[in-house]
C-alpha cells in the first residue's frame, strides 16, 4: 500500500510540475504550490468562513485551472459518449450549420418542454489551481441538461462544470472537509444560448436587488489541463450553489428542508404530488415531506372555492405568498422561458425554519432576459392553466393579483429600471469582453459565439429589451 501512494504522490508532482512549465510560459502565469503547504484555514479547510469578495468578484475576472489525467479525462468523456452519443453527432436534433455558431432559432437544441437527462454524469478527480495555490483531489463532473446535451452533440467542448472539494474524502482524509474559500461546491455554466453572456450572471442580481433570495454570480476564465498544457474552455459563470453557502448567507440557517423539484410533480398540479421528485438537499438522513405535502393538499383543497379566506390563511402558514408573488412578477418582467409556469424544473423550495414558510428560490437563469427562445409568460397570465396552480390558483385571487401587480410596477422602476440597467450591462460588458473576443477571447470549438460582432450587437439588444419591457409593464398596468 505505502509502494502505491508512493508511485501515486510522484506522479502527482511530476504532473503539477508539468503543470508549471505550461503556464510560467505566459505573461500573467500562475504560480501554483504544490503538496499540502498550500492548506490554510481560510483558504482550504471545512472552517474557513465563505469568502465572497474573493470566490464572487464583482470587479474581476479571475482565473481558475483544473489539471486532470489523460485518463481521467477518457472517463468523464467516455460517459457522455455512453449517454449521449458520440461527439459531434449532433443527436435527435437537426446538426448545427457549422460547428462554431450561435444558436439556430428555427430549432431549440435540448430535450422538448419537460423532457430531462435520465443520468448524472460522473465526478472524476482533479487538481484546482487558483490564486497560486492548489486544491487536492477535487471532484469535478459535467453539469446541465439541454445545455450539456446541446454542446456535446453540437460539437462544442464548452461543456458547464460542477466541483466538489471534498468528494473524494473517503479516498483521501487528509482533505477532509475541504473547501474552497469557505465553499465546499461550486456550479461553472457555460453561457449557453447567450451571445450577450449576461444573462445568468444579471438575472441572478437583479433578484437579489429586489429583495428577493438568489444565489451570488461571477465571471471566470476557465483553463483545462488534460495532458496537453492549459487549454482556454472560455468564459464561465460561477454561480453559488444553494444548499451549500446560501441558505445560511441568505437566511442565516440551513437547518430547514431544501428542495430541488424536477419532473412532473415540480407542477404541483393535481395529482402529480411525488416525494420522489423533490430532491431533498438538507436532512438527507431524516427525510420528512410533510410540509410539502401540506403545500400540495391546501393548493388543492376546496375551500380554495368554498371558502377564500380561509384557503388564503391556510396557504399563507405554510407558503411564503408574497415572496412568490414578487418573484413571479421580476421573472415575468425580465422574461424566462425556462422555470415554473413554462418548464417543471430550475426552481428550488427552503423551509425557511425562522418564519415555518416555504420560500422560493430561482435557479438556472441562462434562458433569461431575452423573449428569442421560447415564447415566455405574459404579464397577464392569461395563458397559464390550472396545470401550474401556484400560479393559476393565485393570481385568480384579487387581493394576490393587486400584490403582483404592485411588484410589476416595483421592478421596472427599481431593480430593473432602464437606465440602472444599461449601465450594469455595460460594465459587464467591458469587464469580460478582452475574454470573450479578441486575443484572448474564445476559440473555435469552445465557444456559442459566432462572431465579436454578435457579442457587440448582444449589448444594444439587451438595451432594447429592457426598455421594451419597461413599456410593455407601464402598458399592461394602465388598462
Amino acid at each position: 500500500m505505502n509502494i502505491i501512494l508512493s508511485i501515486l504522490v510522484t506522479i502527482s508532482v511530476i504532473a503539477t510540475s508539468c503543470y508549471k512549465e505550461e503556464i510560467n510560459a505566459e505573461a500573467d502565469a500562475i504560480v501554483p504550490g504544490t503538496g499540502l503547504m498550500d492548506w490554510s484555514s481560510e483558504t482550504h479547510s471545512g472552517e474557513a468562513i465563505p469568502n465572497y469578495d474573493m470566490v464572487f468578484s464583482q470587479d474581476a475576472v479571475n482565473r481558475i485551472d483544473i489539471v486532470i489525467s489523460a485518463e481521467n479525462w477518457k472517463f468523464m468523456l467516455d460517459d457522455l459518449t455512453e449517454n449521449l452519443g458520440e461527439f459531434g453527432s449532433g443527436g435527435d436534433f437537426p446538426p448545427p450549420p457549422m460547428m462554431n455558431r450561435s444558436f439556430n432559432k428555427s430549432f431549440i437544441p435540448g430535450p422538448p418542454p419537460g423532457g430531462e437527462m435520465d443520468f448524472t454524469p460522473v465526478y472524476a478527480e482533479v487538481s484546482v489551481f487558483f490564486n497560486d495555490m492548489e486544491w487536492y483531489h477535487v471532484g469535478i463532473r459535467f453539469k446541465g441538461n439541454s445545455s450539456l446535451r446541446s454542446a456535446w452533440q453540437e460539437g462544442i467542448m464548452k461543456l458547464a462544470f460542477r466541483f466538489d472539494f471534498d468528494e473524494f474524502e473517503d479516498e483521501y482524509p487528509e482533505i477532509k472537509n475541504q473547501r474552497f474559500y469557505g465553499f465546499q461546491k461550486l456550479s461553472f455554466s457555460n453561457n449557453f444560448h447567450d451571445e450577450s453572456f449576461l444573462h445568468e450572471k444579471v438575472a441572478a442580481d437583479i433578484f437579489r436587488d429586489a429583495g428577493l433570495k438568489a444565489p451570488q454570480t461571477a465571471y471566470y476564465r476557465l483553463y483545462v489541463d488534460y495532458g496537453e498544457g492549459p487549454v482556454y474552455f472560455g468564459l464561465y459563470t460561477a454561480v453559488e450553489i444553494v444548499e451549500d453557502t446560501m441558505l445560511e448567507d441568505q437566511f442565516g440557517s440551513d437547518d430547514g428542508n431544501c428542495y430541488k423539484p424536477e419532473g412532473n410533480a415540480a407542477t404541483f398540479a393535481l395529482g402529480t404530488f411525488n416525494a420522489e421528485e423533490f430532491d431533498l438537499k438538507t436532512n438527507e438522513d431524516y427525510p420528512d415531506y410533510t410540509d410539502l405535502e401540506t403545500l400540495y393538499d391546501i393548493l388543492h383543497s376546496n375551500t380554495r372555492i368554498t371558502n377564500t379566506e380561509e384557503w388564503k390563511s391556510d396557504l399563507e402558514s405554510v407558503f411564503d405568498v408574497d415572496h412568490f408573488m414578487h418573484w413571479l412578477a421580476v421573472n415575468t418582467v425580465i422574461q424566462n422561458w425556462d422555470t415554473y409556469g413554462i418548464m417543471n424544473h430550475n426552481y428550488y423550495l427552503y423551509h425557511n425554519p425562522y418564519t415555518d414558510k416555504l420560500v422560493w428560490i430561482p435557479w438556472d437563469n441562462n434562458e433569461a432576459l431575452t423573449d428569442e427562445l421560447r415564447e415566455t409568460l405574459s404579464l397577464s397570465m392569461m395563458q397559464v392553466t390550472s396545470d401550474w396552480p401556484l400560479i393559476r390558483y393565485l393570481i385568480d385571487v384579487p387581493e394576490y393579483e393587486t400584490i403582483y401587480d404592485e411588484y410589476l410596477n416595483s421592478t421596472i422602476n427599481e431593480a430593473f429600471e432602464p437606465s440602472k440597467m444599461k449601465e450594469a450591462y455595460s460594465y459587464y460588458h467591458n469587464l469580460i469582453s478582452d475574454y470573450v473576443i479578441g486575443a484572448d477571447g474564445e476559440q473555435m470549438g469552445y465557444t456559442f459565439l459566432q462572431s465579436g460582432a454578435n457579442f457587440t450587437s448582444a449589448l444594444t439588444e439587451q438595451y432594447n429589451h429592457v426598455d421594451e419591457r419597461y413599456s410593455a409593464v407601464q402598458e399592461y398596468l394602465s388598462k
